[in-house]
């Protein structure tokens, strides 16, 4: 009888691992078409992507339930605990992260009937890195690999960089001619979304770190977002 609860208490655990890995996996897919659908000016796939955005709230309900169930039945401690821990505020990060690719995906419909401006290179390149980290901070969840997760936690600065870049460069878009402040703004919107899935992805690897090793990693992390103190002076002043 022992050896079934045991059994049967892996077997739940693994299956919480495998739900949030599905719930990761449903992110990533959400961020690499928001970005596509930009790119594309895909109107069709933008709206598919706010459409698929009910999938990841229904998950993050069945963690955050799995979990609740969990924790009444079987009264885990330690290393247990902190992975069902882990895997209930992962899921609400993932949740939020969701938000922020059906958000970009609502923006570029709206931008599609606008005239394009400036490059979208620098929103390929940070959506690429956001979804690499993602994928990484996934699995190293479901590896319970604490060097992997640190990794993840350490790469953000690049996606903070680049959003520096993209944040500048639009500012001056709108400064230069004010028929470019509409849609400048929503690609400003969809950058910091995009900012703002790397910092919940740093969370997530934060959390996978305390669950495995059950240390907590420095409260400094490296972190490059500059907006806030930006300063665009007028062409020739």
């Amino acid at each position: 009888m022992s050896e079934h609860i045991v059994r049967s208490y892996d077997e739940d655990l693994r299956k919480l691992r495998d739900m949030t890995a599905r719930m990761g996996g449903l992110a990533e897919r959400q961020v690499a078409d928001a970005t596509r659908a930009l790119v594309r000016r895909d109107t069709e796939l933008a709206s598919e992507v706010v459409q698929r955005d009910v999938q990841i709230d229904a998950l993050e309900r069945e963690i955050e339930a799995f979990c609740v169930k969990l924790l009444a039945l079987r009264q885990p401690m330690a290393a247990d605990l902190r992975v069902i821990i882990a895997a209930m505020k992962a899921s609400n990060d993932l949740e939020r992260i969701g938000d922020y690719a059906a958000n970009g995906a609502k923006r570029s419909i709206v931008l599609a009937s606008l005239p394009s401006i400036g490059s979208l290179n620098g929103f390929e390149r940070m959506a690429h890195l956001v979804q690499e980290n993602l994928k990484a901070a996934m699995d190293a969840f479901v590896n319970s690999d604490a060097e992997a997760a640190h990794r993840v936690w350490e790469a953000d600065e690049p996606i903070d960089a680049i959003y520096n870049g993209i944040f500048r460069e639009l500012l001056t878009f709108m400064m230069e001619d004010p028929r470019n402040i509409s849609a400048a703004t929503h690609m400003l919107f969809i950058a910091k979304n995009l900012e703002r899935i790397g910092d919940h992805t740093t969370n997530i690897a934060e959390r996978i770190f305390y669950a495995v090793r059950g240390d907590s990693l420095p409260d400094d992390r490296p972190k490059a977002d500059q907006s806030a103190y930006a300063v665009v002076r007028p062409a020739g002043e």
